[in-house]
């Protein structure tokens, strides 16, 4: 008998088995399902990140075969790629390296 009270003291509308119903599968599509608008969000977000970073991949890519190009064609950069990337130098040369304190802690924790 309370469970009917209950029941009675709800609208009209949520009375209705086919309303009900309906409400049951929305609230189980928009929450609790594998496909349910949280996930379908965080996946489209993800997209947008992943596009973002096939932009820059390329274009990283791009850049990289342009600079592969002028050290294969070019002897003075490749010298000069060696020199700075390297720290190559001819058997008559001293090399000083002067590093800044951002450059310090990078190779410091490469180090480690």
């Amino acid at each position: 008998m309370i469970r009917f009270k209950f029941i009675n003291k709800l609208p009209a509308i949520f009375r209705n088995k086919y309303i009900l119903t309906i409400l049951i599968f929305l609230i189980w599509l928009l929450l609790l399902d594998s496909n349910s608008l949280i996930s379908r969000y965080k996946e489209i977000r993800n997209l947008h990140q992943l596009k973002k970073d096939k932009e820059y991949y390329i274009n990283k890519i791009e850049v990289d075969k342009s600079k592969l190009k002028e050290l294969k064609t070019d002897n003075h950069n490749l010298e000069k790629f060696a020199r700075e990337q390297y720290r190559m130098k001819k058997p008559d040369e001293d090399l000083y390296i002067i590093l800044t304190p951002k450059e310090d802690r990078k190779i410091s924790r490469k180090n480690k």
